[in-house]
């Protein structure tokens, strides 16, 4: 059994250049996350979470330090191996939902599948366990433009497991829902973690959202301030009202 770690960084840094003026955005991070954990990221705003989750999911490359996603350096693949772990190892849930409005939500889970490498005839049975999982059979063949906020998210959540991923990044998840859908939300994203071992990354600057995590990351200033357990984990069961 490999007992490494999924991710690991060490010393990570990330500087932007504006007019050619330098502005670091992390400052020498070092952490790691095993397979199956429960990780929040959590700081103010311009702490460098969002310049984090990038670089974790393969969408932004660091300025200095090590990335090693599943034991391999990220300096070492090509751009189109990145995009390969990206599409196949990598779900990821946005705040905004980016679902296509006159597609169905089955057709929405589906377009990921189209990068795959997965058969056609394999799409639709893939697609529908995914928004089964998520509690929205019911909502197959709905318009995802006629959907709650709540809705739209549980069925991005189901788009970003079609493909089996191996981790799960969710970026303020619940930043343009109110309380009652964000908590179905990360009930849902819980229960992924919790029945299906999955790996789940959030970032998120809200308490109680964090709370669903098993340890939390605290960043300022692009510097890690504190990484602990959870001491309270909170527990949801509004998924299965």
């Amino acid at each position: 059994m490999n007992s490494s770690p999924l991710i690991k960084v060490q010393n990570l840094e990330k500087t932007y250049r504006d007019d050619g003026e330098p502005t670091p955005a992390l400052r020498g991070i070092s952490f790691s996350v095993n397979n199956g954990e429960f990780v929040a990221i959590m700081g103010p705003s311009g702490c460098g979470k969002s310049t984090l989750l990038h670089i974790l999911g393969f969408l932004d490359r660091q300025t200095e330090g090590a990335y090693e996603f599943e034991g391999r350096f990220m300096d070492s693949y090509t751009d189109e191996e990145l995009a390969h772990v990206r599409n196949k190892k990598m779900g990821f849930v946005f705040q905004t939902f980016n679902l296509l409005p006159r597609l169905t939500v089955l057709e929405n889970v589906k377009l990921p599948l189209l990068y795959s490498g997965i058969k056609e005839s394999f799409w639709n049975e893939k697609a529908k366990q995914a928004i089964e999982s998520v509690g929205l059979r019911h909502r197959m063949d709905h318009m995802s433009s006629k959907l709650s906020g709540g809705e739209k998210q549980r069925v991005a959540i189901a788009r970003a497991l079609v493909n089996d991923p191996q981790v799960i990044f969710a970026d303020e998840p619940t930043g343009n829902l109110d309380s009652k859908s964000g908590q179905a939300v990360m009930s849902t994203i819980q229960k992924l973690n919790i029945e299906d071992k999955r790996t789940i990354i959030l970032i998120t600057h809200e308490t109680y959202t964090a709370e669903h995590a098993q340890r939390v990351i605290r960043l300022l200033d692009g510097k890690v301030e504190s990484d602990k357990p959870v001491d309270n984990r909170r527990k949801s069961n509004e998924f299965e009202k």
